[in-house]
């Protein structure tokens, strides 16, 4: 079987919703999201949930655009958990945007949020 499944896309669109409503994200670089922030236009600090949930709304699991099997991360505070790469078109953006996130026990963990530049 060839992993991610659509069963499991969807339970981890599911549970980044979750952990998003109750405010529980954390941000693996801040430095590199606020420079895409720039590019995309908005601010980390004001709108970043806003435009997390725009996309976590807008995404399917046709979306996804990470490796089978997803990649584990190496970042210390992820470190050995799977990553899921979503491309996604919404309003709020004129180009397809390019996400990647985690799930703990305990938060949805941003890695990446980006225009897509897979072209």
């Amino acid at each position: 079987m060839k992993r991610p499944t659509h069963k499991e896309l969807t339970n981890k669109l599911k549970q980044a919703c979750a952990f998003l409503q109750k405010e529980q994200v954390n941000i693996i670089n801040q430095t590199a999201l606020a420079a895409d922030a720039l590019e995309l236009d908005y601010s980390i600090e004001f709108e970043l949930f806003e435009v997390l949930n725009e996309l976590l709304e807008k995404t399917k699991t046709t979306d996804y655009s990470g490796s089978r099997p997803p990649k584990r991360s190496y970042e210390d505070e992820i470190s050995g958990l799977d990553l899921f790469a979503f491309v996604v078109e919404i309003d709020r953006f004129e180009e397809p945007v390019y996400f990647k996130f985690s799930i703990s026990q305990d938060a949805l963990w941003l890695v990446s949020l980006h225009i897509d530049r897979k072209k």
